[in-house]
């Protein structure tokens, strides 16, 4: 068996060109466009090119960017009081934080002083709360991509086991909420799991989110089962001067070979990460303009 390569980038352009047309009926009915607000604090090239990523999504989807560059040393109580007053700039539907901040910041706070209704990240404590409980919630990006992908290939994901290894509040806890909304039987698994192939053999769904390069063997696999491969790690260079490879959490070619499906990576959730978050802040310009939320996203 060689197993099916999900494509994140067809589906994150199919999610972008949906999020587009309901910008566009969004524009039509309230007469302005949906707000996202980004703010980096530092010059971390990784995440300056992902926010910059992030700027021309929301561009494309058209929709209006607001950009807040911060230098490294901005103290917290500077970040808290921009974040209030995106909070208050009705232009604003979306504040996503960039991660992770300067040492000097307690981004638990930071993260707090937001908004709940502009929380598209979804990281705040209350929307975490309430997809616990099962109530109406701003949703992570990427455990929100990574089921929309699931439900793509799979359909309905009722009665599937389900493990997901990795506990972040990030991605591996609302992922395994999100499973279980779908009546999935689910584990959270994670580095210090007793037996941890034996648990990842007995899945039907394998979401690995642990941070650790090529941790899971094509042997941890289950025949047949579906593999979302969140992890992104980059090895060490082949040779001075050279970039190392990017590499999942999966060794991939191993379980390309038992796997029915497997996200590559890059290419797999990354893709879908942004689009949730073009997804998200429409649902939040809606829900702050008393609209129902948009349909088919």
């Amino acid at each position: 068996m060689t197993a099916a390569i999900i494509d994140g980038k067809a589906a994150a352009a199919k999610v972008r060109a949906d999020v587009a047309r309901a910008v566009e009926a969004f524009v039509a009915r309230t007469g302005r466009k949906p707000g996202l607000a980004t703010v980096l604090v530092g010059e971390d090239p990784a995440s300056a090119v992902y926010v910059g990523s992030k700027g021309k999504a929301t561009a494309e989807v058209g929709m209006e960017s607001f950009s807040h560059n911060l230098p490294a040393d901005t103290s917290e109580a500077e970040l808290l009081s921009l974040v209030e007053r995106l909070n208050n700039d009705d232009r604003v539907d979306g504040i996503l934080v960039q991660l992770p901040l300067p040492p000097q910041i307690d981004s638990n706070r930071v993260l707090a002083a937001i908004d709940p209704a502009k929380d598209v990240d979804g990281f705040h404590v209350i929307n975490a709360g309430r997809l616990a409980v099962g109530l109406d919630a701003m949703l992570p990006c990427t455990p929100l991509g990574c089921l929309y992908l699931l439900k793509q290939l799979l359909g309905d994901l009722s009665g599937k086991d389900a493990v997901v290894i990795g506990r972040s509040n990030i991605v591996g806890k609302p992922m395994a909420m999100l499973l279980l909304g779908e009546s999935c039987t689910v584990t959270i698994a994670h580095s210090r799991t007793r037996d941890l192939p034996d648990v990842v053999r007995r899945a039907d769904i394998v979401v690995a989110a642990v941070g650790r390069p090529e941790m899971v063997g094509g042997d941890w696999i289950k025949p047949g089962a579906t593999v979302i491969d969140v992890g992104i790690n980059r090895l060490p260079p082949a040779e001075p001067g050279a970039k190392g490879k990017l590499v999942g959490d999966v060794a991939f070619d191993e379980a390309i070979e038992v796997a029915s499906a497997v996200t590559p990576v890059p290419g797999g959730v990354g893709p879908m990460t942004i689009a949730m978050l073009m997804r998200n802040t429409l649902v939040a310009a809606h829900r702050r303009s008393g609209l129902a939320d948009p349909q088919g996203l």
